[in-house]
């Protein structure tokens, strides 16, 4: 691996007997997460809010951050977005009203420790109940604290035993905690186990590391994820910040790789949350090769209140971007819905009126401009009854449904 240096931070200062080659190690980066109050205090000015906050979460949730991205704070300001994912405050002891323990209903559709199945033909799989940073914003923090005991490998056996058993699971998410943990030799048995199921078709790595921990991007990592394709990596940055160049390398790694690298941004109150900085994220990663995919709406776990923006905020953002930017820049907003309804995506509304002759939009420019419906309307297409004819699967279609729309009428543009 290349020597770069990082970007900010005076790491040398703060860890005067590593070498450069021990920063550039992943397994060093793991040894020495900032884990107490004395490790932070050595980086950045604590607040006194951070200081209770680091004492009164200690009983509910992990600390944790790798030197290097401790190295991307601010050392002066609280207000830095590095700092806010990862240090935590006062007001995340606190548990206010509609915040869950399980926010998404996961362990409703949990079969097995290791296997959530909220989807007709994909799966989340747990492999492990740790990660390289502990993200104040974590939705699975009831898994990551640790309270449930090690994912070993009792459970990942049966995880595997679940996937093969159940024809109809097509696409597979391997997250956690971070699978990237893993040792290439964990992982690697994980992913040729998987592969090896004829009717697994996907497999995707959900994965904070090329934020938090780079280095672990190695050559000998992508070889492993190449040999295993398709493999898609899912990512998370979340400012542009964390675009340093030990980063992007990382990215770009997988992709000349092979490896398909989609970013899932979550909305951050006084973090990103401002159509600029996720315009400027988003466009950066394009640059990289990053496909911008969603920008979530933070789940309601608990302590995490303080971080949370109102729906709107997520659909003003929307549209500030929409059109005044690249398609491919704009994210879809997803809202998890509580207690395991599922994900679905929200839009600003364009589509103003719906009539038999014509429906009415406003543009991104605010503009209401007629589109002319059809004479025709029946929407059927004949030769799948000869395509689909030996097709046996059960998930080929959704059932039909009629669709309805509820159409929000606005007095201006």
């Amino acid at each position: 691996m290349p020597s770069i240096a990082p970007q900010y931070g005076n790491w040398r200062a703060s860890f005067p007997e590593a070498t450069e080659s021990d920063w550039l190690d992943w397994r060093w980066q793991q040894r020495h997460l900032l884990r107490t109050e004395a490790d932070l205090a050595r980086m950045v000015a604590l607040t006194d809010d951070e200081r209770a906050g680091i004492r009164e979460t200690a009983a509910r949730f992990r600390l944790g951050i790798t030197p290097y991205y401790a190295s991307l704070m601010d050392a002066a300001s609280p207000f830095c977005p590095v700092r806010m994912q990862a240090i935590p405050v006062r007001a995340e002891a606190r548990v206010s009203e509609g915040e869950l323990r399980d926010p998404l209903g996961e362990d409703l559709h949990r079969p097995t420790a290791a296997i959530v199945h909220k989807y007709p033909d994909r799966v989340l799989f747990l492999a492990l109940d740790q990660c390289p940073v502990y993200c104040r914003h974590c939705t699975r923090r009831r898994i990551t604290h640790g309270d449930e005991g090690a994912l070993g490998r009792d459970a990942i056996a049966d995880a595997l035993g679940y996937v093969r058993a159940h024809h109809e699971v097509r696409d597979v998410l391997i997250s956690g905690g971070d699978p990237l943990v893993l040792t290439d030799a964990r992982l690697g048995e994980i992913l040729a186990a998987l592969r090896a199921i004829p009717h697994v078709e996907i497999i995707r790595i959900g994965t904070r590391a090329p934020v938090v921990l780079p280095m672990r991007v190695t050559a000998e990592l992508c070889v492993l994820l190449r040999k295993h394709a398709p493999v898609f990596m899912v990512t998370h940055f979340n400012h542009p910040k964390e675009l340093t160049p030990e980063a992007t390398a990382a990215c770009e790694r997988l992709v000349d790789a092979g490896i398909p690298v989609e970013n899932q941004t979550v909305l951050l109150r006084r973090v990103n949350s401002r159509a600029r900085t996720i315009r400027d994220l988003n466009q950066r990663l394009l640059r990289h090769r990053v496909r911008p995919y969603y920008l979530h709406q933070a789940d309601v776990a608990e302590g995490i209140e303080h971080l949370r923006t109102p729906i709107r905020a997520g659909l003003e953002i929307l549209e500030q971007l929409r059109g005044w930017t690249s398609g491919l820049a704009v994210p879809h907003l997803a809202v998890d819905l509580p207690g395991g309804g599922g994900k679905v995506t929200l839009q600003p509304h364009y589509a103003l009126e719906f009539g038999e002759r014509s429906t009415l939009f406003r543009s991104y420019k605010g503009d209401r401009i007629e589109y002319p419906e059809p004479v025709e309307t029946d929407c059927a297409c004949p030769y799948d009854d000869v395509y689909y004819k030996n097709d046996r699967t059960d998930h080929a279609a959704p059932p039909p449904r009629r669709v309805r729309f509820s159409v929000m009428k606005e007095s201006s543009p």
